[in-house]
């Protein structure tokens, strides 16, 4: 590639607009049936993931332009149980951008389909998304721009969470490279891709 290709893609990539927080808010709403219950006969919280990754993806997608999958899922918080009957709001917007990724902020309500008390907060989860092409390759984001003073505190919190994710990947790939080094789990791979902190890896 020339020097001049190079600096037109560089310049092209420099000159994506970004997006207002509010361009891709979503909130998919959803009565909660029998179908999907646990041994305590309230909602499943598989149920409840599920849907919060339904919305998040939605917003991820509208905000992105194109395709995005689920890289992660952050602190998935239950606060109160949900019922068989209850209509589920899951409200949803993306907090930060960077090159090709997104953290999308997840709120979960829910009230009774037929009652007029106001909806609570059952949950709330934060969500990496990654941009891709059709051959599954990274792609851009527009940047979002924050509209409210609570758009900017979200964007500032969502900064730190991911300073927290790669401080907490590099310690684990620091960890295991150390034991491997020492001889101990050396049948384990210590490579960047695989540091999950999950059970799996």
């Amino acid at each position: 590639m020339t020097d001049q290709a190079t600096r037109a893609e560089t310049r092209s990539e420099e000159e994506i607009p970004g997006k207002p927080t509010a361009a891709s808010r979503t909130t998919l709403s959803h009565i909660m049936t029998g179908s999907g219950t646990n041994l305590l006969g309230t909602v499943h919280g598989g149920v409840i993931m599920k849907l919060v990754d339904d919305a998040a993806g939605a917003v991820a997608g509208r905000h992105s332009g194109g395709p995005a999958v689920t890289a992660s899922m952050d602190e998935m918080v239950f606060l109160e149980p949900v019922r068989v009957g209850d209509l589920v709001h899951v409200r949803a917007q993306v907090n930060w951008t960077g090159r090709s990724s997104m953290e999308v902020g997840v709120r979960v309500m829910a009230e009774r389909w037929n009652e007029s008390t106001p909806a609570q907060q059952v949950g709330s989860a934060y969500l990496v998304f990654a941009a891709v092409d059709g051959d599954g390759k990274p792609r851009r984001v527009p940047p979002v721009i924050p509209e409210t003073e609570r758009d900017k505190r979200r964007y500032q919190e969502a900064q730190i969470r991911r300073t927290h994710r790669l401080a907490r990947r590099r310690a684990i790939k620091e960890l295991r490279e150390k034991r491997v080094a020492d001889g101990i789990d050396s049948s384990w791979r210590c490579q960047a891709a695989s540091v999950t902190g999950g059970v799996g890896s």
